[in-house]
């Protein structure tokens, strides 16, 4: 594989623009610019949750959620590659079918909720939840990106907001499976103090 990445410091952005993957210039604060910025910034703070498990190896239950999670990563830079390349799809449905599978069997095995939880319990949890967050922000921008280009209608298009709204929800569960998997309990918002 030749060097792809050999150049970082390029000086092209220095105008306040920034090159897609196609070779279209675009302002920095276009939409696509904004969602894949947001995108970017989930993996990263995904990144930052695996590298937290995997400095508990011990843990089987943090370990599997670790595998759960890892190939969340790459569905991440396949979109990523989605909105650098206007009218490309690399995301698969079976990467959505992943996340439903794995929301539907941690969820099982949570005891159910009657109060809403804050989020904390634990500092992995509590990142978890910077995750999820993050996520739903990405999820806005898509959409965003989406409604400025009028293609709103197009289920390819669609497949990348249906996965990051999926991810949210994922990482919600994720983030009570991590305090259950510690012995700590969720955090219970007290609307009266």
């Amino acid at each position: 594989m030749p060097d792809r990445l050999t150049i970082i410091t390029t000086r092209t952005g220095d105008d306040g623009s920034t090159s897609l993957a196609d070779g279209s210039r675009v302002p920095k604060t276009h939409p696509r610019v904004n969602a894949l910025g947001d995108v970017d910034e989930l993996n990263s703070q995904l990144g930052l949750l695996l590298a937290q498990i995997a400095e508990m190896p011990h843990n089987e239950h943090l370990k599997t959620l670790g595998k759960i999670l890892q190939p969340v990563q790459h569905a991440l830079f396949d979109i990523g590659s989605e909105l650098a390349i206007p009218g490309y799809t690399q995301l698969k449905p079976e990467q959505l079918a992943h996340l439903d599978a794995n929301a539907e069997a941690l969820n099982g095995k949570l005891p159910s909720l009657k109060e809403f939880i804050l989020p904390g319990g634990s500092v992995l949890s509590a990142q978890a939840h910077v995750v999820r967050s993050v996520c739903r922000r990405a999820e806005r921008s898509v959409l965003a990106m989406h409604q400025a280009e009028l293609s709103e209608g197009d289920p390819d298009k669609l497949l990348a907001q249906r996965y990051l709204n999926r991810f949210s929800d994922l990482m919600f569960i994720v983030a009570r499976t991590i305090n259950q998997a510690l012995g700590e309990p969720d955090v219970f918002w007290n609307k009266n103090s």
